[in-house]
């Protein structure tokens, strides 16, 4: 195998791991009471050694590895990289900072051969760098996670002490599978939720504390809404629920492994991620939350793996091909789309061109047509490699897209496009951000990270002007396409980086009332002040990237812009952005605070813990200023605030992170 097509198995996190899927099975797997070994191919791989993979011919960058040392206080991964590779030439293939919590005074990085890292290790020690002397020295790869909690699981369930500890909690795999998937599945939905209203009403508690923290001049204003609002910073409305409760997702990204109780090859779930030693697969059939006609294209699918003579790929030792299913359908054309995921090792083209004739023979002309495919599409899912674009995906058969209905418009949606997974929910949402800002025909409303234009198409009716941002340009098509079709003449969509593109698009703002909608990924957008602390989010299609200037740096300083709705399906990781909102003016942060004046939750994901959280905020008004000026002690906190170290260390403080460079 070659670096481009071999995932790093030690660069996943739990999000990435949970696509990976369990070791093909194809050879003998031996168990003594000694050791554990898998052979394939002839070949004994020592089942218990977490370093047995640096030995494989597998590239992997933990082999070259380097630990730097003697770090300035204030510094970006971004500016490292430029020292290490535009400034120094060194090359580095990947920077691996220290875990969550720890001072970054030192940080990993690794290389691509050995003479790259005795180049870097010469070069920076004794290097200055921000007044700072470097020291770097090499270091020990990381363990396999897996095989590393494979071996402790295994020292556990032989230890005496441990046997008397550790009892199988009796749960069958399908129960388990339910509550890694689908916890709330034996909760009544009333019950469901009250849970989530209470979730939400305790982060919100939370991002009052976090909010004086970050910017003590609010204190007085916090404790008036606290008053109003029951102990919360703002207004909560009751949970909206969602329409269906039962097989309401449009979308599922299927693993393909090894089912660890038939052996059998299995489409379905993961029970659990890589790290945690995790790598069997379970059959869906059991969880409420999916489609029937998903569930049968799983298992078809399931049945067309088993009888290939391709393997499925083992994320241990990186071989096989059969890794994914992604299915897509619509709720009201009924349109079904398959994306078939393999890695495509060393196979010849001729082969290759064979597998993808057969997969559309099988779902169009053989067995698999039951299924009703309408598109079909292959995907090829390797390593990404830096600098490098990863393949696009492969049309085999059908329509390029699926169409859906959402408030009365219809919407083309691509392969990889995002689109809410909860159509009926989404219907529920968007309804709710137009209660919220209340736009008007002299509103401009800026969708930021808008996709295929959902949100503000269906309210683009309400509003004077759209103006859409998304870094997709597949997707700002799909937009484009959509406002056609649904006769919309007042949305405008741009491709490109939001905090790059943000400032010129909102020149063509042509209303007096400029609102800002932002649904961005799970993780929330990038924020410049923790860009060195914030890893890379692998969510659906779209991601911002913080290299330049940061998005929200980019909303607090226009002035014009003074409300601002945040829609967030993960409000825990958006909570550093809700604070970002609302930090004191400096030279990064110019321009007003935001605050939030009201919120409410809406349960897009029924029988599971989620729900999507939708805050309004509106920037500090005159009220809240006068309000503020009656306490002298408050106009000193804020004078002191205002320069860009102290905001930075008061950031750092809330959030338990080490603060970086102001500028």
């Amino acid at each position: 195998m070659d670096d481009t097509t071999v995932p790093d198995i030690l660069n996943c996190d739990e999000t990435d791991a949970a696509d990976l899927v369990k070791l093909e099975n194809s050879e003998e797997l031996i168990e003594t009471d000694e050791t554990f070994d898998i052979k394939i191919d002839g070949k004994t791989l020592e089942k218990d050694d977490p370093y047995a993979y640096l030995d494989r011919n597998d590239f992997t960058s933990e082999k070259f590895k380097i630990e730097i040392r003697g770090l300035p206080k204030y510094y970006g991964i971004a500016e490292l990289k430029k020292l290490l590779n535009d400034k120094l030439k060194l090359g580095s293939n990947k920077v691996k900072p220290p875990k969550r919590g720890n001072y970054w005074n030192w940080i990993y990085v690794c290389f691509r051969s050995e003479e790259d890292r005795l180049n870097a290790i010469k070069a920076l020690n004794g290097y200055t760098w921000k007044s700072k002397v470097l020291s770097a020295e090499k270091a020990n790869p990381a363990p396999d996670p897996l095989v590393k909690k494979r071996k402790q699981i295994v020292c556990e369930q032989t230890s005496d002490t441990q046997d008397k500890k550790r009892k199988p909690d009796g749960r069958s795999q399908e129960e388990c599978l339910k509550d890694s998937t689908t916890p709330y599945w034996n909760i009544s939905y009333e019950d469901q939720i009250k849970r989530k209203q209470e979730n939400i009403r305790e982060l919100l508690v939370d991002l009052g504390h976090k909010l004086v923290r970050g910017n003590s001049a609010l204190a007085s204003w916090l404790d008036g809404q606290k008053v109003k609002h029951g102990g919360l910073p703002c207004e909560l409305w009751d949970i909206r629920r969602s329409p269906v409760c039962d097989g309401y997702r449009n979308k599922c990204e299927f693993s393909v492994g090894l089912n660890e109780v038939t052996g059998e090859r299995t489409v379905g779930f993961r029970l659990g991620s890589y790290v945690r030693g995790f790598t069997g697969v379970a059959p869906v059939d059991s969880l409420s939350h999916i489609p029937t006609r998903m569930k049968e294209s799983a298992k078809s699918f399931e049945k067309f793996v088993q009888q290939s003579d391709l393997g499925v790929f083992n994320p241990e030792t990186h071989e096989g091909n059969w890794r994914q299913l992604t299915a897509r359908l619509s709720n009201s054309t009924g349109q079904l789309m398959l994306i078939i995921g393999i890695h495509p090792q060393l196979l010849p083209d001729v082969q290759l061109e064979k597998l993808k004739e057969d997969v559309k023979n099988y779902f169009f002309n053989e067995e698999g047509k039951s299924c009703n495919v309408t598109s079909l599409y292959l995907q090829y899912i390797v390593k990404k490699q830096s600098g490098k674009e990863l393949p696009p995906l492969q049309h085999l058969a059908g329509e390029t897209h699926i169409n859906e209905t959402l408030l009365g418009m219809k919407f083309r949606i691509s392969p990889e496009a995002f689109f809410q997974v909860n159509t009926t929910a989404a219907e529920v949402l968007y309804s709710s951000v137009r209660e919220l800002v209340e736009p008007t025909q002299d509103t401009t409303l800026v969708d930021i990270c808008c996709g295929t234009g959902s949100i503000g198409l269906t309210l683009s009716k309400y509003c004077g002007q759209v103006l859409g941002l998304e870094l997709s340009t597949e997707a700002v098509s799909d937009a484009k396409t959509n406002a056609v079709n649904n006769n919309v003449t007042n949305c405008e969509f741009f491709a490109g980086r939001a905090e790059v593109i943000i400032s010129s698009i909102l020149n063509r703002a042509t209303k007096k009332d400029v609102i800002a909608v932002v649904d961005p990924p799970r993780a929330g957008l990038r924020e410049s002040t923790v860009l060195a602390v914030y890893r890379i989010s692998k969510l659906e299609s779209m991601k911002l990237d913080g290299r330049d200037r940061n998005a929200l740096v980019q909303l607090r300083r226009i002035e014009n812009l003074t409300k601002l709705v945040f829609l967030s399906c993960d409000p825990k990781a958006a909570m550093k952005n809700f604070v970002s909102l609302a930090l004191p003016s400096s030279k990064t942060y110019r321009g007003a605070p935001w605050v939030p004046i009201r919120a409410v939750a809406v349960d897009m994901f029924p029988h599971t813990a989620h729900c999507e959280l939708v805050v309004y905020f509106e920037r500090l008004h005159s009220e809240t200023q006068e309000a503020l000026s009656e306490d002298s002690t408050v106009l000193s906190t804020v004078q002191t605030l205002s320069e860009d170290a102290s905001v930075l260390r008061v950031y750092a403080l809330t959030f338990n992170q080490p603060p970086l460079n102001p500028t």
